[in-house]
């Protein structure tokens, strides 16, 4: 088959096959393969001298000074998330297991390379998603993966305190609650004050829908629109912004599609600019 007319599913199922995907830089547009999704050298080091480390009867301390990330850049954290996804959509997932040792230590501290706002549902494990071990990712799960003051103050915290590289706005398949969100006020209207409130803040982002006759592709067109809107909530907090000016970490948006496994981001402006609808109003317009 020539390459135009394979599929994108085709494409990435033929890179994880001949030894896994990886795609470099944010927003660059340009994918390559890598090397086969067997562990690195280095991490095969790493772990020889975690082992040693524990044989020798090393300190906590120690044990935790072996694991210090390497994640220096929203660019490195973003290419490890592409790559962990890969692994588990092609099957080859290594679930990175820590050491009895390794957990212990994990007690002195955390430094989560990327934080992850995500949705509640249960066939979103974000760490298996990624294919990521304990520490590695800084979660918040809420329904609709929305923004409101408890997500921000704990995506703040990741950014100010825990030098995480990366914010994700991960939003996925057939979500629940951005479903409930394209009812009719009517309907949303049954539903406890708790839910009516946090359907609210998912309704701005999918009032304006173009008119798409497939339910699938509308549904997919919703969310995202929705994970745009939350991307362009966090763009607007003080905190978030000054961060990603000095170059410390990217806000970046992503759909997970629950059927294949897959992660695509959305990385470039184009792809996280609001519609002409709903981009001039503020976040929380509609609530009064």
């Amino acid at each position: 088959m020539s390459e135009k007319g394979m599929t994108r599913r085709g494409v990435c199922s033929t890179l994880l096959t001949i030894g896994g995907l990886a795609v470099t830089g944010i927003a660059s547009g340009e994918t390559k393969a890598t090397a086969p999704t067997r562990p690195a050298a280095d991490d095969v080091f790493l772990d020889q001298r975690v082992a040693d480390a524990v044989q020798r009867g090393a300190t906590m301390e120690e044990i935790a000074k072996l694991r210090e990330p390497a994640v220096r850049t929203p660019e490195e954290a973003l290419r490890l998330l592409k790559v962990g996804n890969s692994r588990f959509f092609g099957g080859q997932a290594r679930r990175p297991e820590l050491s009895a040792a390794e957990r212990r230590a994990q007690i002195l501290g955390q430094s989560p390379f990327a934080v992850i706002l995500g949705c509640s549902d249960s066939r979103v494990p974000t760490e298996i998603v990624f294919d990521q071990s304990l520490g590695s990712l800084f979660i918040t799960r809420v329904a609709g993966n929305i923004v409101d003051t408890s997500t921000v103050g704990s995506i703040e915290y990741a950014v100010e305190h825990l030098n995480t590289r990366l914010v994700v706005v991960l939003g996925h398949e057939g979500c629940g609650a951005v479903k409930a969100a394209l009812l009719p006020a009517a309907d949303r209207a049954k539903e406890t004050p708790s839910i009516q409130a946090l359907l609210n803040q998912i309704v701005p982002s999918i009032a304006k829908l173009p008119a798409i006759r497939d339910g699938k592709a509308k549904m997919r067109e919703a969310v995202i629109s929705n994970v745009r809107q939350q991307v362009a909530n966090l763009n607007r907090q003080p905190a978030i912004t000054a961060a990603v000016a000095a170059r410390r970490i990217a806000v970046v948006g992503a759909y997970y599609e629950i059927t294949s496994g897959a992660v695509d981001f959305l990385e470039t402006e184009a792809e996280l600019r609001l519609s002409s609808v709903t981009s001039g109003k503020h976040w929380r317009a509609h609530l009064g």
